[in-house]
């Protein structure tokens, strides 16, 4: 008889445990490498205050991200640009209804080769570097070594933000090195004393110079301002308005914990830009 209650007990356990596992909240996040140091940070704490919830991320770029939702295969999409409407008609016709919430403010930095004696660059020398029409150093001021130009792919919002604000929609020359995350960026120029890239202000580290714009460093108070020329939120997108345990996550991520973590991961977080333009009205 002992055997059959052991029997009974242990299904009873299996069962027991299966259910909790079929019940487990589970969120799937995929989109743009440049959120993602803020999707792992935020989503790690929130883990450990809610076992019960399972969180999934992955990279790849904002386009692939934004493509995620519309198919309907993430709960989150991250993006480091706002969604395009022909991705919001597109959408639309599968039944997506694409909400925004922006989770961070950032700063997109040029960066070279420590050796490298270039400290600023203006935008109109950044558009002819990346268009090809600059290509040795030393007209910008450094030594005569050519230009290896460094860009981040199409599938990028960190690449679209660039080609708008700096390229102003010209197209990056058939010679740059194209990169699928902003982590390969660093790796790259932090190997090579002829290159030149760019990435969010959380990726900036001292294997990497980063150059100021016009004479403007990138930094939490000129992105806010944006003083700083090359600056853009940062978002997370959401098929309707968050809800359930998505919408909790979003929540923290909003919070002073989740913008302390964004803040922490070198990034600018929300309540500084709000404290700010609050005192902008006085």
């Amino acid at each position: 008889m002992n055997k059959y209650v052991k029997q009974f007990m242990l299904i009873a356990l299996c069962l027991l445990f299966g259910t909790g596992a079929a019940f487990a909240e589970k969120i799937v996040i995929k989109g743009s490498t440049t959120v993602l140091p803020i999707a792992q940070a935020t989503l790690e704490a929130y883990m450990k205050a809610n076992p019960g919830v399972n969180i999934s991320l992955s990279g790849g770029g904002s386009g692939d991200g934004i493509k995620a939702l519309i198919d309907k295969s993430t709960d989150i999409a991250n993006s480091s640009r706002e969604i395009k409407a022909n991705e919001v008609a597109l959408a639309k016709s599968k039944g997506v209804n694409p909400v925004t919430t922006v989770v961070a403010i950032d700063g997109i930095v040029p960066i070279v080769h420590p050796n490298n004696k270039v400290k600023n660059l203006s935008i109109d020398q950044l558009s002819q570097i990346y268009q090809g029409k600059i290509t040795n150093w030393k007209e910008v001021g450094g030594d005569d070594l050519q230009i290896v130009v460094v860009s981040r792919d199409s599938s990028s919002g960190t690449f679209e933000a660039w080609a708008e604000m700096v390229l102003n929609k010209a197209k990056v020359t058939p010679r740059a090195q194209m990169q699928a995350s902003s982590g390969a960026i660093v790796q790259a120029v932090s190997k090579n004393k002829y290159a030149i890239g760019y990435i969010g202000l959380g990726y900036v580290n001292k294997s990497i110079k980063a150059l100021t714009v016009n004479g403007i460093q990138a930094s939490a108070k000129t992105a806010i301002s944006k003083e700083y020329p090359i600056a853009r939120n940062l978002y997370m997108y959401t098929n309707g308005q968050p809800a359930g345990e998505v919408a909790k996550f979003i929540k923290f991520v909003l919070s002073p914990a989740g913008q302390k973590l964004v803040a922490k991961e070198g990034f600018v977080p929300l309540p500084m830009a709000k404290e700010t333009s609050k005192k902008g009205k006085k």
